[in-house]
């Protein structure tokens, strides 16, 4: 398995995921980590929600806030969680990664009628590919 430690200092990681069509759409993300996988807070009916309905091919690279790279890409697989005590725990890692920023962003945001997920990023080995 292609390993996670170059995201372990990070703050961001740009998420690739795919069109129906095959084309790809990168976006620069928040994400914590455990048990060998990434996770990501989202809007519920986001793009890359839909995307990853459709196609749970996702690659992904620690990157800058503006999406740039650091390091190579990984290809994976993605899904929604659907575990409340799971999602406990990475909202508890979010809030310790990211604190007070976190607080202010997720504010920020018009709290009616707003759904958050979360997405489980996990690496394929380079011949499942």
């Amino acid at each position: 398995m292609q390993s996670l430690d170059k995201f372990s200092k990070q703050k961001y990681l740009n998420l690739e995921t795919f069109r129906r069509s095959g084309v790809g759409v990168k976006t620069p993300v928040w994400f914590v980590q455990e048990s060998g996988k990434l996770y990501v807070k989202t809007l519920a009916n986001s793009g890359k929600v839909k995307r990853i309905r459709n196609n749970q091919q996702v690659n992904i690279v620690p990157s800058k806030v503006d999406g740039k790279p650091i390091g190579s890409w990984l290809s994976g697989v993605s899904g929604i969680v659907h575990d409340e005590i799971l999602e406990q725990r990475v909202e508890q890692l979010y809030n310790k990664k990211y604190g007070l920023l976190k607080k202010l962003f997720f504010r920020s945001r018009p709290e009616k009628d707003v759904e958050y997920c979360f997405l489980e990023l996990k690496p394929v080995e380079d011949e499942n590919r």
